[in-house]
């Protein structure tokens, strides 16, 4: 990549594990079915599952899906502590439920806790050697871990279960990346972002093409980012940093005040539009976007020099 200087670029980049919520019911009940339901919000997952679970009407493996389900919702919520008991109840319930183990094994990856997330996932997969999504969750392990050829492999194994898994192409493409195997990882993203068009898969794709001088592809991608989420900082920033690597000052500008209006709390996006009014000649509104950035990251150097080049030092 060309190298620029006093600009700065954030890694936007992660691999995202979702848990899988268990097997739909055919029956009626409609807190049974926004308890399960796939797309049902964290916070009315808690609530229905909490639902079905205080009715004291279900047993065995369907009240151990409810507390699953409830630990699903619970986890993302950010509530690790609880997820967890409602996990051992539905594993307790039903020791040979699959997906229980594999939500288990997330909150313990949530928590920093990868050995132990890894032992929930090889129990999720000796029960079920074919379950798709602990293999992928396993191989965020891995990757966690610093062990990326093993982390390839299960996301690999992952796809081979299920080809229409978007989330194990987009880890094993942010995989390939850090490995610098930027075709490969070119492809996963294309495959991820064909089968389920995201904001992070745009980006990351985009910081393929950008980090291989694709610069047009790379404005392309993160701007598609940007119209799918506008009130998402991450497209912005990252288009602008494009148009800036380009030259194109003006648009770069225009594109971190978008990115600033989201998240003010970005040193970089300050000290990037600094950059640009600095070029168009803006003294006094560089000198105010560098110390901002400043006050945010006192370390950062492009943004002290920028100030010592205007003389504001």
């Amino acid at each position: 990549m060309r190298h620029l200087p006093h600009l700065t670029a954030s890694l936007l980049g992660a691999a995202v594990i979702l848990a899988q919520p268990p097997a739909a019911s055919a029956e009626g009940d409609p807190n049974w079915q926004t308890c399960i339901g796939a797309a049902t919000a964290p916070n009315d997952r808690v609530i229905a599952c909490s639902a079905v679970i205080d009715a004291k009407g279900e047993t065995g493996k369907k009240l151990a899906a409810a507390y699953c389900s409830r630990g699903h919702g619970l986890t993302e919520k950010r509530d690790f502590d609880s997820a967890m008991s409602d996990l051992d109840e539905a594993i307790r319930l039903d020791p040979t439920y699959a997906c229980a183990y594999s939500n288990r094994g997330r909150v313990h990856a949530l928590k920093r806790d990868f050995d132990s997330a890894m032992a929930d996932y090889d129990e999720a997969i000796r029960i079920d050697p074919g379950f798709a999504l602990a293999y992928n969750n396993r191989g965020d392990a891995w990757f966690n871990k610093g062990d990326l050829d093993r982390a390839l492999a299960d996301f690999s194994t992952a796809i081979k279960c299920d080809p229409s898994l978007a989330i194990a192409y987009g880890n094993r493409g942010f995989a390939y990346y850090r490995k610098r195997d930027m075709t490969r990882a070119l492809a996963d993203y294309s495959t991820e972002i064909k089968l389920k068009p995201g904001v992070l898969a745009y980006i990351n794709r985009g910081n393929v093409y950008r980090d291989t001088e694709q610069l047009d592809r790379a404005a392309a991608d993160y701007g598609e980012a940007a119209r799918i989420a506008p009130t998402d900082a991450r497209g912005w920033r990252n288009r602008g940093l494009i148009r800036l690597y380009q030259g194109d000052n003006k648009a770069g500008l225009a594109d971190y005040d978008k990115a600033l209006q989201y998240d003010p709390a970005d040193a970089d996006s300050w000290n990037n539009r600094g950059q640009a009014r600095m070029r168009l000649g803006d003294a006094k509104g560089a000198i105010s976007d560098f110390r901002k950035a400043l006050e945010i990251n006192p370390g950062l150097r492009t943004a002290h020099d920028g100030l010592q080049q205007l003389g504001a030092l």
